[in-house]
């Protein structure tokens, strides 16, 4: 914990105090340094010192113009060998400005900067002698040195790239998470409004239709106007089982059940709830219909739900037909009616308008791997017509004649 305030706390000093405190280091150690020469060669006097100042105050500027920095310490460094000074810490300026531009540009820029240092520091090297500028008897280090500050920015450099590119790259998957988050909130919204819209519509309108009926028929036919109230009974308790299931989805707790989800085996219930009314009503079913997917089964309850809806609403029609017909892997749903040409018919709404009715028939094709297509039909009338996937049918055995 300890190290890590410490961490911090040099963190945030200000860039400008960091480089004061740098080049106050810097110059402590060049300057003990150059103050202490061997007796054989030139001791320090007033140019010694003065390249002193100019190499150690030039690292105040190493942040905002780190090129010219190492090209003054690095002539610094190349006088002091030139004027008879030797030491281990005179290139200490110079190393701590290679470092910068290392870690503050890029590959090529370090590149150049390395080849043209390690030059110069050999021609110095082979123009002073080895005694002067290599006590060692290595004058090849002298080509090396200056790509030691060099590669160790790079290395720093480099992984500071790696952890901003991987703060980057978490932000965005955490960006990425948060949209995808909305959109299947959004979709959710939208299922559960087009859900409610659907059962809301087709009870209100079946109740209509089943309570007018029980009217007209109150004093002449009393048992088919209970009959119609036995209807406008049901219709209710089932529009009331199916707001629960759509509802319960907003709910936290998971372990409570729900109904059923109303598929293709309830079309003839769900005719029959109109009934009785204005409108004629006539239903063929003609195929395998089982197997069918429970999303795509919901889609044909819906989809036909909606359209006879609209039929009984705004078609102003005296009969309407429901076909429901398997070819092969294909299911086609067709709603049809005589209502007047021009009129609003089974897929629209009054003056033309598109209606959430029509919008939710067609995404719930989309989403089970169909579509809708409606219009009108020559010689009168409105027709709805939708294709869904039935998956592959069963391939009867035929016995030869």
């Amino acid at each position: 914990m300890t190290f890590e305030r410490v961490l911090l706390r040099v963190r945030a000093v200000p860039p400008l105090g960091a480089d004061l405190l740098v080049a106050a280091g810097v110059g402590l150690f060049t300057a003990s340094d150059a103050a202490v020469n061997d007796p054989e060669y030139r001791q320090a006097d007033w140019f010694t010192w003065l390249l002193v100042a100019v190499s150690v105050l030039a690292l105040i500027a190493r942040r905002r113009g780190p090129m010219l920095v190492v090209t003054v310490t690095g002539a610094a460094c190349a006088g002091w060998a030139l004027y008879g000074h030797i030491g281990e810490l005179l290139n200490l300026p110079v190393i701590v400005a290679l470092y910068t531009v290392a870690v503050m540009g890029d590959r090529r820029r370090t590149v150049w900067t390395g080849a043209v240092a390690a030059v110069v520091s050999g021609a110095v090297a082979l123009r002073v002698g080895h005694d002067v500028a290599n006590p060692q008897g290595l004058p090849v280090l002298e080509l090396v040195w200056p790509l030691v500050p060099l590669l160790l920015g790079e290395a720093v450099r480099t992984r500071r790239e790696l952890l901003h590119e991987y703060e980057a790259r978490a932000a965005r998957a955490e960006q990425d998470r948060e949209r995808e988050a909305a959109r299947r909130v959004h979709e959710e919204r939208v299922r559960i409004a087009r859900e409610l819209h659907d059962i809301v519509a087709h009870t209100v309108t079946a109740m209509t239709v089943q309570a007018g009926v029980a009217l007209d028929a109150l004093d002449a036919r009393p048992e088919i106007s209970r009959k119609a109230m036995r209807q406008v009974r049901d219709s209710g308790k089932e529009a009331v089982r199916e707001l629960r299931a759509t509802v319960t989805v907003l709910r936290e707790r998971d372990d409570e059940p729900t109904a059923p989800v109303p598929g293709i085996d309830r079309l003839r219930e769900l005719v029959e709830r109109f009934e009785g009314g204005e409108v004629e009503l006539v239903m063929r079913q003609e195929g395998e219909l089982g197997g069918l997917s429970p999303m795509a089964g919901l889609a044909v309850h819906r989809i036909v739900q909606e359209a006879l809806t609209n039929v009984v609403r705004h078609s102003g029609a005296r009969r309407a037909a429901v076909s429901v017909v398997r070819h092969d892997d294909r299911l086609i749903v067709e709603i049809a009616d005589d209502g007047a040409a021009g009129g609003a018919g089974a897929g629209e709404r009054p003056e033309g308008r598109d209606g959430f009715g029509l919008i939710g028939m067609r995404e719930r094709a989309v989403a089970a791997g169909g579509g809708v297509e409606y219009g009108p039909v020559p010689g009168g009338g409105f027709l709805v017509r939708a294709w869904l996937p039935a998956g592959q049918r069963h391939e009867r055995s035929e016995t030869p004649s």
